[in-house]
């Protein structure tokens, strides 16, 4: 096949995972900036190479034609959580979207491959719209822990290195990690409500910190440089005390300085 005809063939995927890879990633600064947590933690997309089509096709007994009705996996979206529990909920906000229709599901969380693998798998419908209409394609999402994404990295490396011919010991010696990877899940998970907490705060206090320096940064511009100095004074002593309520309620002040200003230069 020739260079273009891939081309025209691979582009809509190229779309389809751009678009996907913005709309998960929407979804977490929605719940970040709704002051929430995000099931998601991160979220990135591939389009298989020209390479891996081809041998996959080959592997499977797949003609060229046959390519994109027979190969779920073309665009491929993975969706990395902090805790196992996340999982479900993320399947359950891809189900209730009206952009992406269910084909199929495989969960290898609860039903881990005989590698170890673990992971939970859908392969979604997603319409684009191209100069020629619209066209709808096939993606794999990919969902999973962060020590689930490890394991698994290390073992694709592996398996195309060795191809089908892995050592046995490599092999066992996977299987063995993958059990540590499930136990590291399970006391990641029992301490979620801590990790929540304190990730939450951290957020909130770079959020607070971010509007202190810009309301100070404009008051440099409105306000006597020498009091303004006072302010920036005031606010390193209060952040290298560490105290999230003092940052509020410094901020809540600051604001009303600012805002002080404002009226002024309005009148």
């Amino acid at each position: 096949m020739e260079i273009q005809l891939w081309r025209e063939i691979l582009d809509p995927y190229v779309l389809a995972v751009d678009e996907m890879v913005v709309k998960f990633n929407h979804i977490i600064n929605e719940y970040r900036n709704a002051g929430g947590y995000s099931p998601i933690e991160q979220v990135n997309g591939r389009v298989k190479t020209i390479s891996s089509i081809l041998e996959k096709a080959q592997k499977k007994n797949i003609s060229l034609e046959d390519i994109e009705d027979k190969i779920d996996d073309i665009a491929g979206i993975r969706i990395i959580c902090q805790f196992v529990e996340d999982i479900n909920k993320v399947v359950d906000l891809i189900k209730s979207r009206n952009d992406m229709e269910i084909k199929s599901e495989k969960d290898y969380i609860n039903n881990r491959k005989e590698s170890g693998y673990r992971s939970y798998h859908m392969i979604v419908f997603y319409t684009i719209q191209t100069l020629r209409g619209p066209k709808t394609i096939k993606a794999e999402i990919q969902i999973r822990t962060l020590a689930m994404n490890f394991w698994a990295t290390v073992e694709h490396s592996l398996q195309y290195k060795y191809k089908e011919n892995m050592p046995a010991h490599i092999r066992e010696r996977l299987l063995t990690a993958s059990e540590a990877i499930i136990v590291l899940d399970q006391e990641m998970s029992s301490v979620r409500g801590e990790i929540m907490d304190a990730q939450n705060s951290f957020r909130i206090k770079a959020n607070i910190v971010a509007d202190i320096l810009t309301n100070i940064q404009n008051l440099y511009k409105v306000a006597n440089k020498r009091e303004v100095v006072k302010i920036q004074t005031e606010f390193f002593k209060i952040y290298k005390e560490g105290d999230l309520a003092q940052l509020e309620r410094f901020n809540k002040e600051l604001d009303i300085i600012s805002e002080g200003y404002r009226a002024q230069s309005l009148k």
